[in-house]
């Protein structure tokens, strides 16, 4: 239906166009689609803290309910993890979670959650958009229930019992950048021992005016504070809780890629299995893996195909270096809470400077970085064939050793760096990503990627 569209992670949009009644519409169509696949079991209806997500979240309850289904809400806007945790927890048929994640306040979105808790694969968002249509609700005394529910506690026990408890004499600055974490994972980290500094912890559906994305330059104040309080280790998460960023007293902001490998070192510790990657995330992960002779799938981008490679590998750990993870034992869908107290017990075990310390002496120097170039939605198609064609055969000195293309075009360079240029799934841009040994080897690899891409847009 016209402008409904399900992309990398559901719907997104700005509130011009995120309207009621589209988002009755959504509703609908996945009533229609958990009956028409045989699902009877209740729905969950979860919100993020922007102004306009309970009033959405309500509607789509209305709707699901009024379709035959019970529906369960959470007591308060809570994290997406939250949710899908609840839907395996309880046995759900699925949920929808009304969020747009990090976009500025002045979007929303909603996506549908299947009964795995797994981010939904393209076959379900295909299924779903083929029911779109205007609600058609049942007779008062034929519809469903509408129940509020504590969604905090069994997700905050499952955490507890699968990473651990003790992080006593650990102080955490932990920053919510005014979302739907607050209350939530610091409560983990409190009850698990740590004394929590709190940073932004108070609901605020502008987010002090900056998106809730947990970036470098919008987290200072937490790298300061842990200076400052001579603190163990920074935590901040994104609006709906479902990524996360650390700081550290020696780096600052940690880079998501090093994260992903000092965490996926500390578990290889007690436990084995291989990793799940994207196209995008750093190849220093298949460096600790083949060291513990375990193996490395690469996915495209997106956490959907994190998890569904997770389920066919039994994956130790899977994630992307925008900060989305989540570990075996666990509902695979990335999850910044869980990751929080797991991050906090690895750090607790070996702060994270000096773990990634030694794995820089043991397996290399890494440096990765993006950047975006401005491409309408309807024009990333071309430019990927395009630039099918104008591949050269060298890149910033180069030789390209090995081409790519299970997402836009990675360039495997002879010297073991890569350039990535794919279309982004959320926003109308060409993303470039690079790694390499050295900050100027990125520059130089990020610049001809700019070189490659500028002409075609």
């Amino acid at each position: 239906m016209e402008h409904i569209s399900f992309g990398t992670d559901g719907w997104r949009a700005t509130l011009d166009t995120f309207t009621d009644e589209r988002v009755r519409i959504v509703g609908q169509a996945v009533a229609d689609y958990l009956r028409e696949e045989g699902y009877t079991d209740p729905v969950f209806v979860g919100y993020d803290a922007r102004e306009t997500s309970p009033g959405f979240a309500e509607s789509l309850a209305e709707v699901v309910a009024g379709n035959g289904f019970d529906v369960l809400m959470p007591e308060r806007d809570c994290p997406t993890p939250l949710v899908a945790y609840a839907i395996a927890d309880r046995g759900l048929s699925g949920a929808l979670m009304v969020t747009a994640s990090h976009n500025p306040p002045e979007y929303n979105g909603v996506k549908f959650i299947p009964s795995d808790g797994a981010p939904a694969l393209p076959e379900v968002t295909d299924a779903v958009a083929a029911y779109l249509a205007e609600p058609d609700l049942l007779p008062e005394s034929e519809r469903g229930t509408i129940e509020r529910v504590d969604v905090v506690s069994p997700h905050a026990d499952h955490a507890l019992e699968l990473v651990g408890d003790d992080l006593s004499g650990q102080t955490i600055v932990y920053d919510a950048m005014h979302g739907s974490g607050r209350g939530v994972t610091d409560a983990l980290l409190e009850s698990a021992g740590a004394d929590v500094v709190r940073l932004r912890c108070n609901r605020d559906a502008e987010f002090g005016g900056n998106p809730p994305e947990p970036s470098a330059e919008n987290l200072e104040e937490l790298s300061e504070a842990l200076i400052d309080l001579g603190a163990d280790l920074g935590v901040a998460n994104d609006g709906d809780a479902d990524r996360l960023a650390i700081a550290t007293p020696k780096r600052g902001v940690l880079d998501e890629n090093l994260f992903f490998a000092a965490v996926y070192d500390y578990l290889l510790e007690s436990d084995a299995g291989p990793a799940i990657r994207t196209v995008s995330t750093t190849f220093l992960i298949d460096r600790i893996a083949e060291a513990h002779g375990e193996e490395v799938f690469e996915t495209a981008v997106g956490f959907k195909w994190v998890a569904d490679a997770m389920r066919e590998h039994d994956a130790l750990m899977g994630g992307e270096e925008s900060g989305g993870f989540t570990v075996r034992g666990h509902v695979r869908e990335k999850d910044g809470v869980l990751m929080a107290l797991l991050a906090a017990t690895a750090a607790a075990e070996e702060d994270f400077d000096a773990r990634l310390d030694r794995i820089e002496d043991e397996y290399g120097e890494i440096v990765a970085d993006k950047i975006s170039i401005d491409c309408p939605d309807g024009e990333k198609a071309r430019v990927i064939d395009e630039l099918d064609d104008e591949l050269p055969e060298t890149v910033a000195g180069r030789d390209i050793a090995k081409v790519v293309t299970l997402d836009g075009f990675k360039l495997l360079l002879d010297d073991g760096s890569w350039l990535l240029v794919r279309p982004s799934g959320t926003e109308p841009k060409m993303r470039v990503y690079a790694e390499a040994g050295s900050e100027d080897a990125v520059s130089a690899l990020l610049e001809a990627g700019r070189e490659l891409v500028e002409p075609l847009v």
